[in-house]
């Protein structure tokens, strides 16, 4: 939910696919996750697109499709409803446990992970600093809380759910019916660029 559209740069989409990269906006105070999609969509101009959301974007881009006309929508390493959650998220729901996260150390997450792991995590410290653009403690509290409390949505539209065998966040035996891949992991938008690079065309210009 911290990630910028960077996570996508590996992916390669032939010209009949015209794509558009969407960052997080700051959300209002007490916004609803769904006035935040309705937001969101007011950024989309092109007529029944096809959505593609990864982790909490996967969240938000169902939502997004509550208001919009889509082709479809593709989710990656995400949920389909709140049964989806992990554990510890749904017990988050009723002790609000996730309120007590220091959010505030995601501004100095890098020198705090040296100073706790020292040299040997300098190469995921570097991703994080690539891929983890939103560093705003009062986004993460409210994406956290938006997701812990999510209540799901009926599908509007062909949803397809990618997810890998090995994600630790959304661990794969809370998953109904996906698309899986047996060793991919949360961060698989990034290190599995050659499954994705193949099947996601596929996929979107599929009737």
């Amino acid at each position: 939910m911290a990630a910028s559209p960077a996570i996508f740069e590996y992916l390669e989409f032939p010209d009949t696919i015209a794509v558009k990269w969407l960052s997080w906006i700051p959300p209002l105070t007490q916004e609803s996750l769904s006035d935040y999609a309705l937001r969101m969509c007011q950024r989309i101009t092109d007529e029944r697109p096809v959505l593609l959301g990864v982790s909490f974007g996967g969240v938000l881009v169902q939502e997004m499709a509550q208001h919009l006309d889509c082709k479809k929508v593709i989710i990656v390493s995400s949920i389909k409803s709140p049964n989806e959650l992990a554990l510890p998220m749904k017990l988050a729901q009723k002790t609000n446990a996730h309120k007590l996260l220091p959010t505030q150390w995601v501004k100095n997450l890098e020198t705090l992970a040296l100073f706790v792991f020292g040299d040997r995590i300098k190469k995921r410290v570097a991703l994080y600093q690539k891929y983890l653009s939103e560093r705003d403690p009062d986004y993460l509290n409210w994406a956290i809380d938006a997701l812990v409390h999510w209540q799901g949505v009926t599908p509007t539209t062909e949803l397809i759910h990618i997810h890998g065998k090995q994600d630790t966040v959304f661990p794969i035996k809370n998953i109904q019916q996906p698309v899986t891949l047996t060793d991919g992991g949360h961060a698989m938008i990034i290190n599995k660029k050659t499954w994705f690079n193949k099947q996601l065309p596929e996929l979107i210009l599929a009737s």
